[in-house]
């Protein structure tokens, strides 16, 4: 069975207006009204198929299709609605329109799963308005506590649990509701399916993630008095680092990555030679036991660096999400639907943290990737191919039909071995 392709896309067009920018893209920051309307969008088309509608306690959306077994566990497919600030217009969006396109199909065609299945929503997964990212599906899973999320507030001190209120996404929905299984379609955000000319990526687990705040520490002085000899000058034993750890992930580590995206220079000033330095440096590995040796090379590297500079160096970790492995008869179901519909198609490692990787501590898991164009992700000119996002919503419907089916069939084989 296949997905209106059509219908798809245009869901994906509609939802792109709602927070559009200049450059193609969208801003829709999490809880802010333009969040709220793209949800909007969403209730219209689930109650044209007669969804039941409920929220959870910290705001995650669920949309919900009846099944034959009412006792049975939810089937349930997501992502989330949220962006980055003039972020893409597919980087989670595509995954939640991909399960809707698959409620509509199954309705179309008045096909009834065993299993309830579920569309969920989940609230603030980008991080980019309240931190930490992953919200909605970590206070789900339980890795981050409820009243914290409650707390937590964005750089105008407005709280989550306010604009939870505001917004009327605050629900009763209890989380750590059990799910017999959970599906997450969405763009690979890297260059790997496009340049390996694939269009399905079967995803088997999420790589490890370190991140690690850095202070650098020398002395302020004058950038005209002060003679090279004898600075300490923080800004240019920083940058030896940052170029001596990249080369050292480089060469002993392939499959490693290393990123250092902030930097904050205390008291700037073109004439003054920098004497404290905060930056980040962000490790990932699909192994955790090479993320930690790639941890000793890098604290290594600091510590003998700022030595040879006199210059003072503190490294604490800022966050650690260990490699993840997704369950074995999800990822088979995904497989066996690929081979029947003929796509091309490869095994892949997340690189990127995704709502999955939370909900595969709660339950078996798994994600299906489809290419994005030039492999660009978290910017307006982030793209995909109409054909590849049918593709891949191909692939989540019969998974999940696959998924019902095996399940229904063992629950029967059961009860007849009981009687």
């Amino acid at each position: 069975m296949r997905v209106n392709a059509e219908r798809l896309w245009q869901m994906l067009m509609d939802m792109a207006k709602i927070g559009a920018t200049t450059k193609g893209g969208n801003t829709r920051l999490a809880l802010t009204d333009e969040d709220i309307s793209g949800r909007a969008l969403l209730l219209e088309w689930a109650k044209q198929i007669n969804l039941s509608i409920h929220y959870d306690e910290v705001g995650n959306l669920i949309l919900r299709r009846s099944g034959q077994n009412q006792t049975a566990l939810p089937i349930a497919m997501g992502s989330h609605l949220d962006t980055q600030p003039k972020g893409g217009r597919f980087d989670g969006i595509y995954g939640v329109l991909a399960g809707m396109e698959v409620l509509q199909r199954l309705e179309e065609q008045n096909i009834v799963t065993d299993h309830p299945l579920e569309l969920v929503v989940w609230m603030n997964e980008e991080g980019a308005r309240f931190t930490p990212a992953m919200m909605g599906s970590a206070a789900f899973a339980g890795v981050l506590p409820k009243q914290q999320v409650y707390d937590t507030t964005d750089k105008n001190g407005i709280s989550v649990y306010s604009e939870l209120v505001r917004t009327g996404q605050l629900g009763d929905y209890p989380l750590a509701r059990p799910f017999q299984a959970y599906y997450e379609a969405h763009i690979e955000q890297g260059p790997v399916l496009e340049r390996n000319q694939i269009s399905i990526g079967v995803v088997t687990g999420g790589q490890a993630i370190l991140w690690l705040d850095v202070e650098t520490q020398g002395k302020a002085a004058h950038a005209g008095t002060t003679p090279m000899n004898m600075r300490k000058d923080t800004m240019v034993g920083t940058a030896e680092m940052i170029v001596a750890i990249e080369k050292c992930i480089l060469e002993k580590f392939p499959q490693g990555l290393v990123t250092f995206g902030e930097m904050q220079v205390a008291n700037s000033s073109r004439n003054t030679i920098p004497g404290q330095i905060q930056w980040t440096i962000d490790l990932r590995h699909p192994d955790d036991a090479a993320l930690k040796a790639m941890e000793i090379e890098t604290t290594a590297i600091l510590s003998r660096l700022a030595m040879e500079r006199d210059l003072e160096v503190r490294v604490s970790q800022h966050w650690l999400s260990p490699a993840t492995y997704f369950d074995s008869t999800c990822v088979a179901t995904v497989q066996e639907a690929v081979n029947s519909l003929g796509y091309s198609n490869q095994t892949i490692v997340s690189g990127a943290g995704h709502d999955a990787i939370n909900i595969a501590k709660h339950c078996p898991t798994t994600m299906i990737f489809i290419p994005c164009i030039d492999g660009l992700s978290h910017n307006e000119a982030e793209d995909i191919y109409m054909q590849d996002a049918a593709q891949g919503a191909d692939v989540l419907l019969n998974a999940i039909l696959n998924y019902d089916a095996q399940s229904a069939a063992q629950v029967a084989q059961k009860n007849t071995a009981t009687v």
